[in-house]
């Protein structure tokens, strides 16, 4: 049977700054995703990419001196250089002024105006340049733009629009449909209560076009009319898969992939993707995404991380200070991914330090250690030893972690994951510590249960580190080399490669220098 396509994406993100936690945090939770997803079997396509068009951008450009293309392929490599800093294994990375997407984008507005769902008209608001924004005269906030705080200035010109309105109540019977089926568009509950109320209010018709500047995909039927780039950015997720392509291999990648299984977004653009993007997928007779899964800001000292706002912090800094796993790790483990998160810099030095060092990096260091001491570096033979009451409880663990974690993986609940993991390490140290290999290892007559006892940690340590590899995928690599088992980014049956008893004896194992060193508090 040939692999399921398995298509997830990041937003795409825009070229006024470089990368920042925000914007690595989704980044990272994507990529934990495709690398399970791949470990279970699955054909993958993982998309990221730059939002590069816009009034904005434009004006960045001129106050650095630089034609807006310029400015864009100044910042594109700014993102990919992060993204293979935080190892993240995205299989295209799309940019919204390249050739592909300025087609697909076309092709698109002629669908939707040879259907009938697009017409001229004039638009009047006040719009933030920051936030590419219009808004109503009544959803200023002290006559300042209620997303960033900013002065906002009233515009007036003719755009093309999009019959929005007509898209209420069939956008309304699509998620109750989902819901019915119990695979619900919106994730989580909060942000679908949300939306539905939003869309129960009623739907006014969208300008999808501007002509106050021309840095963005001109519309087809219209000179002068370049795509709002808003609009613009939501389409990249069908033209990164060739929609809009004549090439007969784009069109096979467009029929493989589409609809994506997954968009993960910001809270705050959940609007875009949740009610715009899938009534314009409906004008276009296109398959709606199987969800969008709309997550939480990160806040320091209570506020929303933002390059806006200048408390982002710069995630190669943070990588370099505590290693690129344990960035990863905090990041995925102590904040509830789909709620608001607040990060410290002491919660991720007593996480590194508790979870990483303590528990996970210990139990490694100790085993690896006890192997080299009591067995000459080999895996031991426990064949002939028979399996007591503590080894059993330890394989049970093991044994229930497989459909835990994919629960947990299924409904985006990465911490959940790494609960289920670390319930198999904690286990696992507790065994060390109840069984003493220590002192088993003082008589030749307990010498078999020792080997049992090794057998069965070393064991649970091969698969704790399956299980470890979608977040950490350098240190599960490590693992696996020092235990002389291979390619761990090679499996792709994970449920098999984790049924107990697959540890060959006789494997070198090699103990190697900490896998995460203790950090200094007071220094940090």
């Amino acid at each position: 049977m040939s692999p399921k396509p398995f298509y997830l994406t990041t937003p795409i993100y825009y070229v006024n700054s470089v990368p920042h936690l925000g914007t690595a945090y989704t980044t990272i939770a994507a990529d934990a995703l495709a690398r399970y997803r791949r470990m279970t079997g699955d054909d993958v396509f993982f998309l990221t990419g730059l939002d590069e068009h816009g009034q904005k951008v434009a004006q960045a450009a001129d106050e650095h001196g630089m034609s807006p293309q310029e400015w864009c392929d100044s910042i594109a490599p700014r993102f990919l250089e992060t993204w293979e800093l935080l190892d993240i294994s995205n299989d295209d990375f799309i940019r919204t002024t390249q050739e592909r997407h300025k087609r697909g984008v076309q092709a698109f507005w002629t669908k939707l105006h040879d259907e009938g769902y697009l017409y001229k008209g004039a638009y009047e608001g006040w719009y933030c340049v920051p936030d590419e924004t219009f808004h109503a005269e009544d959803q200023l906030v002290d006559g300042k733009c209620p997303g960033c705080g900013r002065d906002v200035e009233f515009i007036r010109e003719e755009n093309w629009f999009f019959k929005l309105s007509e898209f209420a109540q069939p956008l309304l019977e699509f998620y109750a449909t989902r819901e019915a089926e119990g695979r619900p568009f919106i994730r989580p509950e909060t942000r679908r209560n949300e939306v539905v109320s939003f869309v129960e209010g009623g739907l006014k018709d969208l300008s999808i076009s501007r002509t106050t500047f021309s840095w963005g995909v001109p519309l087809p039927f219209a000179d002068n009319h370049v795509t709002y780039v808003w609009i613009d950015a939501l389409l990249n997720y069908i033209t990164a898969v060739g929609y809009g392509s004549d090439d007969p291999a784009d069109a096979a990648r467009f029929e493989r992939y589409w609809p994506a299984q997954v968009h993960f977004v910001g809270k705050d653009i959940i609007r875009f993707h949740c009610v715009i993007w899938p009534a314009m997928l409906m004008a276009a007779g296109l398959p709606l995404p199987d969800s969008v899964f709309a997550h939480g800001f990160l806040l320091t000292k209570g506020e929303k991380m933002s390059k806006s706002k200048g408390n982002a912090v710069s995630p190669a800094e943070l990588a370099a200070r505590f290693g690129v796993d344990a960035y990863r790790y905090y990041f995925l483990r102590d904040v509830q991914f789909g709620a608001d998160g607040s990060i410290s810099m002491e919660a991720m030095v007593q996480r590194i330090n508790g979870d990483l060092a303590n528990d996970w990096g210990n139990l490694c260091s100790r085993l690896f250690n006890m192997v080299g001491k009591y067995f000459d570096g080999r895996v031991p033979d426990a064949n002939g030893a028979g399996e007591e009451e503590a080894d059993a409880a330890v394989r049970a663990v093991a044994d229930s972690l497989p459909a835990r974690y994919e629960a947990a993986m299924t409904a985006f609940d990465y911490a959940g994951a790494l609960e289920a993991t670390w319930d198999l390490i904690k286990a696992t140290n507790r065994y060390i510590e109840e069984s003493a290999p220590w002192n088993l290892a003082k008589s030749d007559e307990t010498r078999a249960r020792l080997a049992a006892v090794l057998y069965t940690a070393l064991e649970a340590v091969r698969v704790a580190a399956l299980f470890c590899a979608p977040v950490m995928p350098r240190t599960s690599a490590e693992v696996w080399r020092r235990m002389s088992l291979g390619d761990i980014g090679a499996v792709t049956d994970i449920e098999a490669a984790a049924k107990w008893g697959q540890l060959p004896s006789d494997n070198p194992v090699e103990k190697g220098d900490p896998l995460f060193p203790r950090i200094d508090k007071d220094a940090e």
